[in-house]
């Protein structure tokens, strides 16, 4: 099986720190479009996010999960099925494995589903998702950057925004 791992905040939705009300919660232009292009070339869509707004108390565990079943719902209205969402609740100076930019969540997602991370993609806003992802065998990264000139990246891609994507996979 091969997966697209998406970043949540910054790339699904917009960021505007520690999101976790529907209310609050805005798609980015062209999500719906690039994840069904993936999925249409056979990709499972799987979300790796740090939430560290658990670990400092600004939400619950289940707000967060109430957010995510109103999110992937969005996404099957528009045919798209969102595999598993897998989060870091922890708080950055925790140092676990499974905060970005460590892998621990890709190892897990990889472990859980039988991905093949060589044939994977992953896409996120910040250099931790783009190491992240690599450091687990992703080779096919995406920074998602307005600034794109400004920016030094370790990513393979850099798109600008999620609406005029020119990728052959």
């Amino acid at each position: 099986m091969k997966a697209l791992f998406l970043d949540r905040d910054g790339v699904i939705n917009k960021d505007s720190g520690y999101v976790h009300k529907i209310e609050d919660f805005y798609f980015n232009e062209g999500i719906f479009k690039f994840c069904n292009y993936f999925s249409k070339n056979n990709y499972q869509i799987v979300v790796i996010t740090n939430q560290s707004g658990i670990g400092r108390g600004y939400y619950s565990h289940e707000q967060f999960s109430i957010l995510n079943n109103w999110m992937k719902e969005k996404f099957k209205v528009h045919n798209i099925r969102i595999l598993d969402v897998l989060y870091c609740p922890h708080l950055p100076e925790e140092n676990c494995i499974c905060r970005k930019p460590n892998s621990g969540l890709f190892i897990e997602a990889q472990l859980k589903h039988n991905i093949d991370m060589a044939d994977s993609w992953a896409i996120g806003d910040k250099e931790r998702d783009i190491i992240a992802a690599s450091d687990s065998g992703v080779e096919n990264t995406i920074l998602l950057n307005a600034n794109s000139e400004k920016i030094k990246t370790s990513a393979k891609y850099i798109l600008t925004d999620l609406g005029n994507f020119k990728i052959s996979l």
